[in-house]
């Protein structure tokens, strides 16, 4: 950053994701979720630096050249549906267009087949046939969302990092594009989810990983966070109970800068649990990286 800062936007976040898998990641804006998609594909701003190691395969997408990630990894080996899709839409082409690149490029479908598999690829995202030869701008958000979904899809990629995948959509549509996302795992592909909505992680996911000021802080298997005995972390747990379903109860205060965390735990000045203890940072042992975890069950739903 200006005058030699550095900002930590996601740190030691370590996981695994196996074929046939859908993990869901969740979080508070700004924690570093959308950082780190865009890290394993080379998709940072330049003054942006990473260390360690993402493997997909025997590729490390960390230190893969651009020449590598834009031939071999997008589109074809990692498949994204973007946080902002409508930066991502070439303005000056119609929706028919960049599907029938895509379908060409990555599919390898030739004319006179083109049109019908990119009506075929439309619909497989929700996205209505009169729609296909409208340009991004005269799409709604919801539409634009839809558009890109069903662009990520098309390679059939191995793993496949949704970035909100569901923003703008209505509860029906919600439903129908997690749906398809979870069928496009199958046996040999994994997904990424990432989201705020708890209710369409709770559909789709095998797994739940926690996000908080750049940090994993739970990572738990989705019948556990959902149901018995529930997250392990307070934060984690005060995400659930802040949903109107559950005991509709706010978690207080506001996330801290991640240009000023503090040096122990950066959930501390919000938690009722925080004690001296917690001025060290905790390691993510147990499936939580908490000094004081919870043992005992979520509150019970409200009829």
């Amino acid at each position: 950053m200006r005058g030699g800062r550095h900002v930590s936007a996601v740190t030691d976040a370590t996981f695994d994701l196996a074929a046939g898998e859908c993990l869901a990641l969740v979080g508070e804006s700004g924690c570093g979720k959308s950082v780190l998609a865009s890290a394993l594909l080379g998709l940072l701003p330049e003054n942006a630096e990473t260390a360690g190691s993402a493997l997909l395969g025997d590729t490390d997408l960390l230190t893969a050249d651009e020449r590598t990630l834009a031939r071999t990894v997008r589109g074809r080996r990692v498949g994204l549906v973007p946080q902002s899709p409508a930066a991502h839409l070439t303005p000056v082409r119609t929706v028919r267009s960049q599907l029938e690149e895509t379908l060409r490029e990555l599919a390898g479908v030739r004319r006179p087949r083109l049109r019908a598999a990119a009506e075929a690829a439309a619909e497989r995202a929700a996205f209505p046939a009169g729609h296909l030869d409208r340009y991004p701008h005269e799409l709604s958000g919801g539409l634009a969302q839809r558009a890109a979904t069903a662009l990520a899809l098309i390679g059939d990629a191995p793993l496949l990092l949704a970035d909100e995948p569901t923003t703008g959509l209505d509860r029906d549509l919600v439903d129908r594009t997690v749906d398809e996302l979870r069928r496009h795992v199958g046996d040999h592909r994994a997904l990424l989810l990432i989201t705020h909505d708890l209710a369409a992680a709770e559909r789709i996911a095998d797994r739940v990983a926690v996000m908080y000021a750049s940090r994993v802080v739970e990572l738990a298997d989705a019948g556990d966070f959902f149901g018995t005995p529930g997250p392990r972390h307070p934060y984690a747990r005060g995400l659930l109970n802040a949903l109107p379903e559950r005991a509709f109860t706010p978690v207080p205060g506001m996330p801290p800068e991640l240009s000023a965390l503090p040096e122990g735990c950066a959930f501390a000045a919000r938690c009722d649990r925080a004690d001296e203890a917690c001025r060290a940072l905790p390691a993510l042992t147990g499936g939580s990286a908490c000094h004081h975890p919870h043992a005992d069950v979520l509150e019970a739903p409200r009829a």
